[in-house]
């Protein structure tokens, strides 16, 4: 999917289906039921559950199974980081990971989309747009929005800089790569390689098994952690 940025004014596409069932991770009260609220009240979305600290966060999700988690990642007994990564390290189809975070130069995010994480986004984004991020994520798509992760990661490498040369890549395979990391959808790169879209899926996983990525966006993490991108790069 393609993403602007992390603030105000994003634009995700539509994304239409069965209701998506959600669990809310956040140790704030006010913050956790106000969401709660709020996304009930959009369509397409049951909030399942709530959770107030990370080890209730993975406790709740293997006991409701919901599609998505909307994962805080600063909590009491464990962090978002790692009940993420408890999470999707399950082999019985995990959910998938949301962050939401209040700053989005805060590197705990980065952590968190390193551990498999599907995207993040702002509480201070209308409850819509967080709602349809969540409809995005369930529906197998990445909320991604390269300027921001770009500046993420330069402010705080986590390590995996070595990933990208040492998985020997194609030509090809990098280029859809940089292409991925601008938010270009499979959709959108087929046609701006005017490729097959089949052959674009080929490529991308074969960029995610070669990287060792959990998904598109770690993989984009190590792209700009490598320096094959950097923030401000548009394609």
């Amino acid at each position: 999917m393609r993403g602007s940025d992390a603030g105000e004014g994003m634009a995700l596409p539509a994304v239409a289906g069965p209701a998506v069932t959600l669990l809310i991770a956040d140790d704030d009260d006010v913050t956790r039921s106000g969401l709660g609220m709020l996304l009930t009240a959009q369509p397409g979305i049951t909030v399942v559950g709530e959770a107030a600290d990370g080890v209730e966060a993975v406790d709740r999700a293997r006991s409701l199974r919901p599609d998505v988690v909307l994962m805080d990642v600063r909590m009491p007994r464990l962090n978002g980081i790692d009940a993420t990564r408890q999470l999707l390290g399950e082999a019985a189809d995990p959910p998938r990971i949301v962050v939401i975070t209040t700053f989005e130069n805060d590197g705990y995010v980065t952590a968190a989309l390193s551990a498999g994480a599907s995207g993040f986004v702002l509480k201070r984004l209308p409850v819509r747009q967080i709602a349809e991020a969540v409809r995005v994520v369930a529906a197998g798509e990445a909320v991604l929005f390269p300027a921001a992760l770009g500046r993420m990661v330069a402010a705080r490498p986590l390590g995996s800089a070595e990933a990208l040369p040492q998985a020997a890549l194609t030509g090809r395979e990098e280029e859809v790569l940089r292409l991925m990391s601008t938010g270009l959808s499979n959709t959108e790169i087929a046609e701006s390689l005017t490729v097959s879209l089949e052959t674009i899926k080929t490529h991308v996983g074969n960029v995610l098994t070669k990287l060792g990525a959990q998904n598109r966006t770690h993989a984009v993490v190590i792209a700009y952690e490598s320096g094959l991108m950097v923030p401000g790069f548009s394609g």
